[in-house]
């Protein structure tokens, strides 16, 4: 009888829900679950992904022994110290999100002083923002997650959001929010660039061993090319809210 294969290891991984790029309703377990995956393969391993609101994840993945780490992450100096991060699996593109019928100008982020930002707790937002946030130039109220933070921004309970485009686009496309509501919010895009985003391995002996063979795997990985099946799949045609002019 020839020997039977050895079943491919199984890492596990904490995150949140954060359609498109991460859910359990999503095939692939959404577009980033669908890269990572795809890496695993060439380890010969598979990914087990738990969804937790964001904080929770983040103290599970980096710190509890079950877990492999956290997805998906912003590299940032502090964070450097709590996790190996991979090669990119992905980018995301933040905006700033508001009201039509009240606009908010800025045209570098200092000229958001003095309006009442919604974020998430836990979020980077890039180092030129949380810098912003840690001297007190910028005023931020911490929500849950996206989804409250934009009906937040719906009753005016906020100035603005902080959000990510695509996530924006897939939420507002969904069957919660009505053709009136979608048009109430614009976006500004100038004032945040593009970033990469990682999975942040347990800073241990195994996570910087996980960390390198998974990088050694990306390169032999078309990521790009998987990226753009994954929309078609699942076919992103809602459009973006536009710009303020």
């Amino acid at each position: 009888m020839p020997a039977l294969a050895a079943a491919p290891a199984t890492l596990r991984f904490a995150t949140e829900e954060w359609p498109p790029f991460f859910s359990a309703a999503l095939p692939g377990n959404g577009l980033t679950g669908t890269l990572l995956e795809a890496v695993l393969q060439r380890m010969d391993a598979t990914a087990r992904i738990d969804y937790f609101p964001w904080k929770r994840a983040m103290q599970l993945g980096l710190n509890d022994r079950r877990y492999a780490g956290a997805l998906a992450m912003f590299r940032t100096p502090e964070r450097e110290k709590l996790c190996y991060f991979s090669s990119a699996v992905g980018s995301r593109q933040t905006v700033l999100a508001y009201l039509k019928d009240e606009p908010v100008t800025a045209a570098r982020l200092e000229d958001l002083r003095g309006v009442r930002i919604g974020t998430v707790a836990g979020y980077s937002n890039g180092e030129a923002f949380d810098t912003l946030v840690r001297s007190g130039l910028l005023t931020v109220d911490e929500g849950l997650n996206n989804e409250m933070n934009l009906r937040k921004l719906l009753h005016r309970r906020f100035s603005a959001v902080v959000v990510e485009k695509r996530m924006l686009r897939y939420t507002l496309a969904g069957g919660g929010y009505t053709q009136a509501e979608r048009e109430r919010i614009v976006v500004a895009e100038n004032l945040f660039p593009e970033r990469s985003v990682h999975v942040c391995f347990q800073r241990t002996e195994e996570g910087l061993k996980r960390q390198r063979a998974f990088d050694e795997a990306a390169r032999e990985v078309d990521l790009a090319r998987i990226e753009r099946d994954y929309w078609r799949t699942i076919g992103q045609t809602a459009r973006l809210p536009p710009p303020h002019q």
